[in-house]
């Protein structure tokens, strides 16, 4: 069953009154094929008029729709003869980040991202997509061999953010965090990052300081949750909405501010309307900007990528 988010509510009256008539035409002589297509043409075009001007709340919840593509559909749509490889080598396997080498339209690379999982039982095992160091020291142990072996690193985000329970700052969950994101400025090779859903705090950025940082149209990348921000801001989370207008965290205000260089094109309702076509798209986009980065100097790689990120904000 398709899950309709709040703001879709007069979309999905109109297609529940479609699937109605289906029913009544399956079941008796009745010609009502006209009324249904009128029907069908004003559900697409609804869709596409409330998709052509949401807001940044409505994007977050877009972001976090739970039928959303996650690293393994990419894997399986774009990676060839993926190759996981597990652990940190010092403390266990965090299923929250998975990683290995492939393949992408040719290209040898390491592909690595933040697993949420596709129902219940899944998510608890990937802990929802919020990794604990172990999972970036993972990361950093990855993208080490992928530096080693001159391979490009591509990293898939889809985070909330990091976890945040007592054991993750145990074992040193900021220091983790910070040490992922050093690891990806010291690379010698090129580095292409994409948000594809949440792009949330430190969890986020640890894979992302990039040389290209893609993102998906309607995804959200901030260094806090709207629900966070109107926490600390106005005491509750009911200002959420607002924090989302203000906190600016939209692709496309994004793209303006030069803290993502590509905004992706979303099927029509969102990548879980068409998943298969969104993962397509952002298979192509990774081959195109692999290509452009494909035999630059690692030195300039990596003096290119500490500057861009340390003019941000100028």
């Amino acid at each position: 069953m398709q899950h309709f988010l709040d703001f879709e509510k007069p979309i999905a009256d109109l297609q529940a009154r479609v699937a109605e008539l289906r029913d009544t035409a399956d079941s008796g002589d009745l010609n009502i094929g006209t009324e249904i297509k009128r029907l069908e043409k004003k559900s697409e075009r609804m869709l596409d008029e409330t998709y052509a001007k949401l807001t940044p709340w409505q994007k977050t919840q877009v972001a976090r729709h739970p039928d959303r593509p996650h690293f393994k559909d990419y894997v399986a749509g774009f990676v060839e003869d993926f190759m996981p490889l597990a652990g940190d080598r010092a403390f266990s396997d965090d299923l929250a980040i998975i990683g290995g080498f492939g393949r992408i339209h040719g290209h040898r690379v390491l592909v690595m991202g933040h697993e949420k999982g596709d129902d219940t039982e899944s998510r608890l095992r990937h802990n929802f997509g919020m990794a604990k160091p172990e999972g970036y020291r993972k990361a950093i142990r990855l993208m080490k061999l992928a530096d080693r072996f001159g391979l490009p690193v591509v990293t898939l985000v889809d985070t909330p953010g990091a976890f945040p329970g007592i054991q993750a700052e145990e074992r040193a969950q900021a220091e983790a965090i910070a040490r992922s994101t050093q690891a990806c400025l010291q690379l010698n090779v090129p580095i292409v990052a994409a948000i594809v859903g949440e792009g949330g705090s430190g969890g986020a950025i640890a894979l992302s300081s990039a040389n290209t940082v893609l993102m998906f149209e309607h995804a959200i990348y901030s260094v806090i949750s709207p629900e966070g921000c109107a926490s600390i801001l106005w005491r509750t989370a009911d200002k959420a909405a607002d924090a989302a207008e203000a906190m600016r965290i939209s692709a496309s205000e994004l793209k303006k501010l030069g803290v993502v260089d590509r905004v992706i094109p979303e099927p029509v309702g969102g990548a879980h309307r068409q998943p298969a076509e969104a993962i397509e798209t952002l298979g192509k986009a990774l081959n195109e900007e692999l290509r452009k980065l494909a035999g630059v100097p690692g030195e300039k790689l990596r003096l290119s990528r500490r500057a861009k990120f340390l003019d941000m904000g100028k």
